[in-house]
């Protein structure tokens, strides 16, 4: 039989020392990412999936002019979907939306606000509504995404190639949007 040395046997535990130092962050990563651990990821809204092209839906602007998904400057879209109708609730959370749009400073400018439905009715429309867009949805194909509630909106946030990412249902948190939004429009 043929005995190690001491000092051939301590050659191997530093070696699998170094080894297991560069092994285990990736062993580590690896559990981790089959938990489904996703690190600085939390969406206040849900995601969209499978993922969908908004490019193709055509959203009747008041003047007759096609909404340009794609604009001539890479813009987000934040899309309001108001429910049967939208009154003192929906015209508050439109507002909440427009302030969320207003936190982004320099970048406001890099999120446009599109309303898609009957214009709204109730206290401080004017003022709200100024920042807002509002289309029409010809063929119908926003429905799925709107609340059945009256007095209830809900949102879609919508990427500069006219990818859908997020939805926020009716009820959602407009703080945490403001914070999506803080995190995406940049």
């Amino acid at each position: 039989m043929n005995e190690t040395s001491p000092s051939r046997r301590m050659s191997r535990i530093k070696l699998l020392l170094v080894v297991g130092v560069f092994a285990l962050p990736f062993l580590v990563a690896l559990v981790l990412m089959l938990s489904g651990w996703r690190p600085g990821t939390r969406s206040h809204g849900e995601a969209i999936l499978p993922q969908r092209s908004f490019a193709a839906i055509d959203i009747r602007m008041a003047d007759g002019k096609r909404y340009a998904w794609r604009d001539s400057e890479p813009r987000w879209t934040l899309l309001a979907l108001p429910g049967s109708d939208c009154m003192d609730n929906c015209v508050r959370l439109l507002h909440l939306m427009r302030n969320a749009r207003i936190t982004l400073n320099a970048h406001a400018g890099e999120l446009r606000l599109l309303y898609v439905g009957l214009p709204p009715q109730g206290k401080g429309v004017d003022a709200v509504m100024r920042d807002w867009s509002v289309g029409t949805d010809v063929d119908h194909k926003l429905d799925p995404y709107r609340p059945l509630g009256p007095d209830s909106v809900a949102a879609i946030l919508v990427e500069p190639n006219g990818t859908a990412l997020s939805r926020y249902r009716a009820g959602f948190d407009p703080n945490g949007l403001k914070k999506d939004l803080q995190k995406v429009v940049r």
